[in-house]
C-alpha cells in the first residue's frame, strides 16, 4: 500500500506542476499574441484575449472602463490607424497561478514610434479561464 501511496502522491505533483507551467506557458502565448496583433494595426485581433463581457474592468488615468465594447472604443479613439499604435513590446515581470481558474500577471509596456519618443508603463492584469480560455478580465494600466 505504501508504494501506491507514494506514487499517487507524485503523479499528483506532477499533474499540480505541469498544470501551473501551461498556465504560465499559455498565458505568455497570449500576450504574445495580443502582441502581434497590435503591431499589425489589428485593435480586434489584440482584444481577442479580453473577456468579451459588460463585466471586463479596465482601468487607467481615465477611470475605469467596463464591458468589452467599451474598451474596444477607447482603444480605436486613442488608436485610430496603425501609425498611431506605433510597435508594442509587453515585458513581463510576474506571472503568479492563483488557484487553477485565475492567474495575475505583472508587466510593462512600451510603444515606439519613428518619429517621437516612445512612450510606456505598467500594468497588472487578472486573467482567468472562461469557457476554456485564459482571459483577461481586470486591466490595469498606467
Amino acid at each position: 500500500m505504501r508504494p501506491f501511496l507514494i506514487l499517487s502522491t507524485a503523479l499528483l505533483f506532477l499533474s499540480f506542476t505541469s498544470m501551473v507551467g501551461n498556465t504560465e506557458q499559455q498565458i505568455r502565448k497570449n500576450l504574445a499574441e495580443q502582441q502581434k496583433a497590435w503591431n499589425n494595426g489589428d485593435l480586434n485581433g489584440f482584444m481577442l484575449h479580453y473577456w468579451n463581457d459588460p463585466q471586463l474592468k479596465f482601468m487607467s488615468k481615465n477611470g475605469v472602463t467596463l464591458g468589452w465594447e467599451q474598451t474596444l472604443a477607447n482603444y480605436k479613439k486613442a488608436y485610430p490607424d496603425k501609425a498611431a499604435m506605433g510597435q508594442l513590446v509587453f515585458e513581463l515581470s510576474e506571472v503568479r497561478e492563483l488557484n487553477k481558474r485565475a492567474a495575475f500577471v505583472i508587466g510593462s509596456w512600451e510603444l515606439s514610434y519613428p518619429d517621437k519618443e516612445p512612450v510606456g508603463g505598467y500594468f497588472s492584469l487578472l486573467w482567468e479561464l472562461k469557457e476554456g480560455h485564459w482571459v483577461i478580465t481586470v486591466d490595469h494600466t498606467s
